[in-house]
C-alpha cells in the first residue's frame, strides 16, 4: 500500500485494498512463510488473497529458501518506457520462458489488457511495474494462459505481486483437516489411509477425477508448450460444490522448457539428485555428473498413481477390473516411450470414457 499510495505500483484491487478498505484478509491458508495465502473477503465476493514472498527466480530443490528479506523493488519498466517497448520486454520474457510457442504476441495483448487494472484503455507506469513483477511467477503466467479453462481459478485482480483468485469451496482433494497439533502424532501411513475415508461419494469422486484428466489435456502440448506439473499432490487440488476440479496451487507447474534450462549441467552423484519440486525426475549422466535434461515421468502417470487408490475404493464392481487395468497402464506410461504422445491420449481418453459411461446418467453429472 506505501508504494500504491506513492504511485509507483497500481492496479485492480489497490484502492480496493488501500484506500476503499474493502479488500481485506481473512483466515491464513499457507504453513509456510514464503508462500503466503489468505481468505479475502472483497464486497461480497469471496476469494483466495496470494502473495509471494521469495525470490521469484530462486529455484528451491528439495529445500524452501528463506523468507524473502528485500521487499520487489518494482524498478521495472522505468519511467519514459513506452507502451511498445514494454510490450517488447513482455514478448522477449517469454520467449524466455516458452521458447517461439503459439502466438506470443496474442499472449503478450492479453497480459496488457489485463495490466490495464482500471479499465480505461491504456496501461500506466504504475500498473506496468506491477504487471512486470507477477509476470515473473509461473503461478500467474499459467494463469493467464490458462484463464479461460474450466479447472484453472478465475483471476479476479492484483496489486503490485499480490494477487487474488476466486475462492474453491474444497481445497484438498480428500482428506479432513485437523489441528496441526494433533497432525504431529498419527503416523503418515495410518493418516493416508484415513483421508481415503473422508472422499466424496464415488461418483462424486469420478467427476472430480475426470477434471483432473481434462487439466492434465490442458497443460499437454497447449499452445505455448508443454508444462510440467511437479508437484502433484492432493493439497494442490480442490473442487466446488459442483465436484468441478480447480486447481489450487499452480506454483509447481512450470514450462518444459525452462524446467529443462533450470536441470540442465546440474551436478549429481545419483539420480537423487535431479529432481525439481516433489516430482519431476531426471536421470543422472553417469559419466559426466550431470543431471540430463529428459523428465522421466509425464503429468500423465502422476495423476493416475495420485487417482488410483482415490478412485479403486468404492469403485462398482462391474467396471473395477477394467479400471485398475487403465490405471496401471498409465502410472507405467514413460516419457521416453515410442509413440508416448499417441499412447497418452489413448490412455486419457479409455480412462474418461470408462468413468463417464458409468456416472452420465447420475446426478452427479
Amino acid at each position: 500500500c506505501d508504494k500504491y499510495k506513492t504511485g509507483v505500483i497500481d492496479g485492480s484491487a489497490c484502492s480496493s485494498l488501500c484506500a476503499k478498505e474493502t479488500l481485506y484478509f481473512g483466515k491464513c491458508l499457507s504453513t509456510k512463510p514464503n508462500k503466503q495465502m489468505y481468505l479475502g473477503i472483497w464486497g461480497n465476493l469471496q476469494g483466495v488473497i496470494k502473495c509471494q514472498m521469495e525470490e521469484a527466480a530462486q529455484f528451491d530443490f528439495g529445500t524452501d529458501p528463506e523468507p524473502r528479506k528485500e521487499i520487489v523493488l518494482f524498478d521495472k519498466p522505468t519511467r519514459g518506457t513506452t507502451v511498445e517497448k514494454f510490450k517488447e520486454m513482455v514478448y522477449g520474457l517469454f520467449k524466455a520462458k516458452l521458447g517461439e510457442q503459439g502466438n506470443l504476441s496474442e499472449l503478450v495483448n492479453l497480459i496488457l489488457s489485463f495490466a490495464d487494472g482500471n479499465k480505461d484503455g491504456r496501461v500506466s507506469l504504475p500498473e506496468a511495474k506491477s504487471a512486470w513483477a507477477l509476470l515473473q511467477l509461473d503461478e500467474f503466467l499459467l494463469m493467464v494462459i490458462l484463464q479461460d479453462k474450466e479447472h484453472t481459478p478465475k483471476l479476479m485482480g492484483f496489486c503490485g505481486d499480490l494477487y487474488v483468485i476466486e475462492r474453491v469451496e474444497y481445497t484438498s482433494l480428500y482428506g479432513i483437516s485437523l489441528p496441526w497439533i494433533i497432525e504431529l502424532f498419527i503416523p503418515s501411513g495410518f493418516r493416508r489411509s484415513m483421508d481415503q475415508w473422508f472422499t466424496p461419494s464415488w461418483p462424486r469422486k469420478a467427476k472430480i477425477a475426470i477434471g483432473l484428466l481434462e487439466f492434465v489435456e490442458d497443460v499437454f502440448h497447449g499452445p505455448y508448450g508443454n508444462f510440467l506439473m511437479c508437484d502433484t499432490s492432493a493439497k494442490n487440488l480442490g473442487y466446488n460444490d459442483k465436484y468441478d476440479l480447480k486447481m489450487m496451487d499452480m506454483r509447481k507447474i512450470v514450462p518444459e522448457m525452462n524446467l529443462k534450462e533450470i536441470i540442465k549441467d546440474r551436478p549429481c552423484e545419483s539420480d537423487v539428485d535431479c529432481v525439481y519440486g516433489t516430482d519431476c525426475r531426471t536421470v543422472c549422466d553417469q559419466s559426466k555428473m550431470r543431471c540430463t535434461t529428459e523428465v522421466i515421468q509425464p503429468n500423465l502417470a502422476k495423476v493416475c498413481q495420485l487417482l488410483k487408490d482415490y478412485l479403486l475404493r468404492g469403485a462398482p464392481s462391474d467396471i473395477h477390473e477394467e479400471l485398475e487395468k487403465q490405471l496401471y497402464l498409465c502410472i507405467a506410461l514413460k516419457v521416453t516411450a515410442n509413440q508416448m504422445e499417441m499412447e497418452h491420449s489413448l490412455i486419457l481418453n479409455n480412462l474418461k470414457m470408462l468413468l463417464w459411461k458409468k456416472i452420465s446418467h447420475t446426478n452427479d453429472s
